[in-house]
Order: C-alpha cells, then sequence, then structure tokens
C-alpha cells in the first residue's frame, strides 16, 4: 500500500507514538509518505534513532514554516502565491477562499500547509491524518483534487478537547460525514467523538504502542543506603501538571531527604518551575534535565526506582490520553504514580500497577509516594503488574499489524 501521513511538526521527540506507525509500516513492506504541515522543529539536534534508521526526514515533505505574525506570514503567503502561481492558479485562489472555508482559509494555514502538493496530483491509497486539525484539511486538500485516498483520521487528546472547546463542537461536523474512518487512543475520546455526531460504525480505539523489547523489565528495589530516584519524562507544559509534582517532593523530602527526582522534557514552563523549584530550596533534589533521546531516557529510568506522570486538564481544555512514558516506565516495571485524567485509568490500575490521585492535589501526589517508598517489598508485584498491562494492550507489533488489516478492510 501506499500511505501518506498528515503530522504536524516532523520528527518530534515527543510523538514517538508516530514514529512507531511509521516503522511499522515500513517493516511490514508498505510505501510510506510523510507531510508535515507545520514544517520542521527548529531544533533537530536529539532525534529519535529511527528517524536516521528509516530514512524518514528523505520521506518527508515540508511545508513552508507559518509566521506567528500575522502580518509577515500574509507577506510570506503573497510570495508563495506568486512563486507557485504558474502551476496551478485556480487552486491558489481556492486555497484562500475564506468564504468556503473560513479560518482555514483566512488563516492562511490551507496556502501552506498545500504548498508540496501544488501541481503534484498525488494518489495513495491512504491518507493517515494524525490529528483531527489534520483530517481538517486533508478533507479541503482531497475535495480541491490535490491529493486522492482515503482518509483515516486519528484524535489523539488536544484534538479533541481544547480545540473543541476553541472552535466548538460542529469543528469535525463535514469530517465525520466525508472521512472514511476515524481512531481514538482510548475510550475516553472514543465516547467524546461518538458524543460529536461520529458515526459509530465508523470509529474503533486504536492506542498508541511502544517496542516492548526495548524497554527490559527490571524488578525494582532498594539497597541498603542508596538514594530514592524518582523521575518524569514529559513536556514542560501546564497540562503535564509538573508543578505539583515538584510541591509533592518538597513535602515527602522532609521525611526523606535522600532523594533525587529527575525530569525529563523541556517546553515553556521551564523557567517556572525553575523559580518553584528554587522557592521551595529544592535545588538538590530536584533537577530539570531537558530534552533526551530515547537511550538516554532508558537510561534514567534503569536507575529509577518510582515513576510520577500527574497530566491535568488545562485552562485551555487540553487532555491527556493514555501517555508512552507512563507505559514505557511500567514496562520496565516501575511502580507509577498518575491521576485520575482523561484516558489514563485505561492504563493504569489504582493500587495494582501503580496510584491515581485526583488532579492538581499534591498532597495525594506526596501521599502516594510516602506509601511506595515505605513499602518497597510492593514495587515488584506492582512493577509485574504494570509490564503486563502495557504487553496485553499496546504492543506495537500486534497494534501495528491490527492497524494494516484496517486499511486493507477500507481498501
Amino acid at each position: 500500500m501506499k500511505i501518506a501521513f498528515f503530522v504536524g511538526e516532523f520528527p518530534l521527540l515527543s510523538e514517538s507514538f508516530i514514529l512507531n506507525q511509521l516503522t511499522g509500516l515500513i517493516d511490514r513492506g508498505h510505501e510510506v509518505f510523510i507531510y508535515s504541515l507545520y514544517g520542521k522543529p527548529s531544533n533537530l539536534s536529539k532525534l529519535h534513532p529511527n528517524v536516521e534508521k528509516y530514512q524518514l526526514i528523505e520521506r518527508t515533505y515540508y511545508c513552508p514554516k507559518i509566521p506567528k505574525n500575522y502580518l509577515l506570514r500574509l507577506l510570506k503567503g503573497i510570495g508563495l502565491v506568486l512563486a507557485n502561481f504558474p502551476k496551478s492558479p485556480l487552486m491558489l485562489l481556492q486555497l484562500i477562499n475564506i468564504f468556503k472555508y473560513g479560518k482555514q482559509a483566512a488563516s492562511l494555514n490551507l496556502l501552506y500547509q498545500a504548498i508540496p502538493l501544488i501541481g503534484q496530483a498525488a494518489s495513495y491509497d491512504i491518507i493517515h491524518c494524525q490529528f483531527g486539525t489534520y483530517g481538517l484539511s486533508g478533507r479541503v486538500f482531497r475535495q480541491l483534487g490535490l491529493i486522492q485516498g482515503k482518509i483515516v483520521t486519528t484524535f489523539r487528546g488536544k484534538d479533541i478537547s481544547r480545540d473543541i472547546k476553541k472552535y466548538g463542537d460542529n469543528l469535525y461536523e463535514q469530517l465525520f460525514q466525508e472521512g472514511e474512518y476515524f481512531f481514538t487512543n482510548c475510550e475516553f475520546f472514543r465516547q467524546r467523538v461518538l458524543k460529536l455526531g461520529c458515526d459509530e460504525n465508523k470509529i474503533v480505539v486504536h492506542g498508541s504502542g511502544i517496542d516492548c523489547n526495548k524497554f527490559s523489565f527490571t524488578p525494582r528495589n532498594l539497597a541498603a543506603g542508596e538514594h530514592i530516584k524518582i523521575a518524569t519524562i514529559g513536556r514542560l507544559t501546564e497540562k503535564k501538571g509538573i508543578k505539583y509534582c515538584i510541591e509533592a517532593i518538597a513535602q515527602v523530602v522532609k521525611d526523606y531527604p535522600h532523594l533525587e527526582y529527575n525530569i525529563i522534557g523541556d517546553g515553556n514552563l521551564k523557567e517556572d518551575l525553575e523559580q518553584l523549584i528554587e522557592n521551595l530550596n529544592l535545588q538538590s533534589v530536584v533537577k530539570l534535565l531537558g530534552s533526551k533521546q530515547q537511550k538516554e531516557i532508558i537510561d534514567i529510568l534503569n536507575q529509577s526506582h518510582l515513576f510520577i506522570a500527574t497530566s491535568i486538564t488545562a485552562k485551555d481544555g487540553d487532555q491527556d490520553a493514555p501517555v508512552n512514558t507512563l507505559k514505557e516506565a511500567m514496562a520496565m516495571g516501575l511502580p507509577v504514580i498518575s491521576t485520575w485524567h482523561g484516558g489514563i485509568p485505561e492504563l493504569v490500575e489504582d493500587g495494582v500497577s501503580g496510584f491515581l490521585v485526583g488532579e492538581g492535589d499534591s498532597e495525594a501526589i506526596a501521599q502516594s509516594l510516602l506509601y511506595l517508598i515505605e513499602h518497597p517489598e510492593n514495587w515488584t508485584q506492582m512493577g509485574h503488574a504494570g509490564r503486563t498491562r502495557v504487553e496485553k494492550k499496546y504492543n506495537m507489533q500486534h497494534l501495528n499489524d491490527e492497524l494494516v488489516k484496517i486499511y486493507q478492510h477500507l481498501l
């Protein structure tokens, strides 16, 4: 099969779930083409090793970067129209038709995203849009004849939470009618998509998988005199709730001062979190390690005893599905602490593989940490339960086999 993926910036370390599908399809002998609708990330110094191994950059068509400043966006857009006008003048006029395509056209997103498709008449068996908002673009491009193929859209979180709050319940109405099939990465979001009007016969839960072979299980135990090492992996954004983890550590360290808390990731809240760490006098305990490659992450998790990932609903409505970092930690045998949030309870079984607490509840996070620290004899059992759960529901190989079968059924 010839399969086109519509994604945002590519490649991103935080979107390993997309890489896992891409490489799985290539391993199964299919042709994969990638359309990066928001261009290359500004920093390509840290890449997942599979990006190079599978030569994914060479398979990627990059749209021009869209300036945040609208005047600059408009000026650059005029240049794009002039440069591509001889190829397809009528098509370019359609892409900026605000009467037909509203905000998509007025924002110039359609114009920028369509540039790699102008004059190509690209045809694929499947066009897999990796967030609902990219499905909106795919629908328009197919309608205009820029691309051909059956449209499959995966809803992953912000597209069915934040974007619905921002743009309204009718955002995906036409996509539901014209798209051939839909995935969500958890039942929580599937129910939300159904409430918005999607045909229940056109949508299934298809989780984001991990390669369990790369995350080896190790029983966790605490040697005499050993520092307790706790880890978190996630973007430094409001939705990840890292602020509350740091506040919880401040409570726990009063009784157990020999702690190490390592936070892997980067984001817009870095300075705020640095200030919080300083205010709580935790500089010797809490470390912001920045973004790391997969091998570095595995090394840190191998040295850790416990894992925290306490997502919250952001002020803009953004919510999480079962996050891959939790799956990776559980696969490696770490007891986890997370939240009653979004699709996470479909992954973490409270009291079995770890604990779930209320969103933004620093006190409850601290109490769960204290329990785990004081009962290391439970770590191995919890770790085994987590590994079993991940292998059963989120094994990348099984999920990629399932994905191919669904594609073939659609054809």
